[in-house]
């Protein structure tokens, strides 16, 4: 039997496909990522950047991947083949490297996470937030709960779409919205929240005229992360959907939660370090921003260990549902191309992303690097790449495939006109300025 033959799996309810693809957008990227990189990027108008981008360029990209997915019932590489133009398969392989280099990053932070847990509840961070940090970011310790974390991930995905995917999402992601509205709750009641807020929520426009060099693409690389863009995430999610599902409306949802979900971190993020007089603009920086800070604050409130263990609970819960994602992409091509199982698939891709990630876990310096590059780069570089084949190869049989489940209307025309004309000039540009800022860090950092 022919790969392009396999029965696929399908999703078995719409309920658990759009959880499991909000599972996937809500993540670290959320929760640890969307707060530092707001501090670091001027704050509220960063926040605004990033939301014109999520409704410009995220909602239409993540439209392109859901064509793509359902139309072929293929992993991001094996799609192109099933739509009849092979040669595009690279856009599918660019993808699917964004993926696996995030993920072995990406565990090394969840297993931070981890440790965050078992320190909350025996005995908090020893007084010293930032020494407890560096001993957990990086060493033998850090390597260790990176294995854990991706034994974790793998499990889950091993178990299936139905099994695992979907069963894991109905608990995970309401879960994470629960945690996250009595966190951002208790949050409101601390002394100078406030400030919190006015950093947060009250834009200067004059900080995006003097930095937008360094905010249009953080920015654009949060709206891919966060919504699981450009790694070929919601291409694998959509190939096990029906041919009733209407597509715009289950992409409107996602984003909405997965919006609210980022904006609701920050509400939470952002009043608990105010409270504590920290300088959110010099405060916030860097991948370990949340934790130090955080667990500063958790360190001086009443019974600020159990609110801390609730909290990284949340983040551990939001962390896995998006690295089950991630995982699938990698291990949705190795089954339809190799037909081989899943549980031996899941298991060796495993075992190599770990390897890959070690560095990671050693040296904070190659999480940045793996970081910028991925994400600011390579998730960019695959939505523009999507983008141009449905817009000038693919269009009338995207149409098609959109209209189905639905009505075709206005937006049709709209959707395939950004996605061929706003989408790729955004991006090019966007692309442009990350590599130059790439290209500084590298001769900064390691030359």
């Amino acid at each position: 039997m022919s790969s392009l033959d396999i029965p696929r799996e399908k999703w078995a309810t719409r309920t658990g496909f759009i959880l499991a693809a909000v599972g996937s957008a809500v993540g670290l990227g959320n929760i640890w990522r969307f707060p530092f990189l707001t501090a670091e990027s001027g704050g509220a108008v960063f926040v605004l950047v990033y939301l014109l981008l999520v409704a410009l360029i995220g909602l239409p990209v993540m439209l392109v991947e859901f064509v793509i997915g359902r139309r072929s019932e293929r992993n991001p590489i094996g799609a192109f083949r099933r739509l009849g133009h092979p040669s595009w398969k690279f856009a599918g392989v660019i993808g699917a490297l964004a993926g696996f280099l995030i993920l072995s990053y990406y565990s090394v932070v969840g297993g931070w996470v981890l440790q965050y847990i078992v320190a909350s509840f025996s005995g908090g961070y020893g007084g010293d937030p930032e020494t407890f940090f560096v001993g957990t970011a990086s060493g033998t310790n850090a390597v260790i709960f990176h294995a854990v974390f991706m034994a974790l991930v793998a499990g889950i995905v091993a178990l299936g779409v139905r099994n695992g995917l979907e069963r894991a999402a109905k608990v995970m992601v309401p879960s994470v919205i629960v945690l996250l509205a009595i966190l951002a709750g208790y949050g409101a009641t601390l002394p100078n929240a406030g400030v919190g807020y006015e950093f947060y929520l009250n834009p200067d426009v004059n900080t995006f005229a003097s930095d937008a060099v360094s905010i249009l693409p953080a920015a654009a690389g949060q709206a891919f992360f966060t919504l699981s863009l450009g790694m070929g995430v919601m291409i694998t999610y959509s190939s096990y959907l029906g041919e009733d599902r209407n597509l715009l409306n289950d992409s409107l949802i996602i984003v909405a939660i997965d919006t609210f979900i980022a904006l609701l971190a920050g509400l939470v993020v952002f009043p608990f370090l105010a409270s504590q007089g920290i300088d959110l603009e010099t405060g916030g920086g860097g991948a370990g921003a949340v934790f130090i800070s955080l667990a500063a604050a958790f360190e001086t409130m009443p019974a600020g260990h159990l609110v801390g263990g609730v909290f990284f609970i949340m983040l551990a819960i939001a962390a896995l549902s998006s690295a089950f994602s991630i995982l699938e992409v990698v291990v949705s091509f190795v089954i339809d191309t190799f037909d081989i199982g899943r549980v031996p698939a899941t298991i060796g891709l495993a075992v190599i992303i770990f390897i890959v990630g070690i560095p990671t876990g050693l040296d904070l310096n190659y999480l940045d690097a793996y970081d910028l590059f991925a994400n600011n780069i390579l998730l960019i570089v695959g939505g523009l790449v999507l983008s141009i084949f449905i817009g000038w190869v693919y269009a009338p049989e995207a149409l098609e495939e959109l209209d189905q489940g639905r009505d075709g209307n206005w937006f049709d025309a709209y959707w395939i006109n950004v996605v061929r004309i706003v989408v790729p000039v955004v991006l090019l540009y966007t692309v442009y300025l990350a590599i130059m800022e790439y290209i500084e860090f590298i001769q900064g950092t390691f030359l």
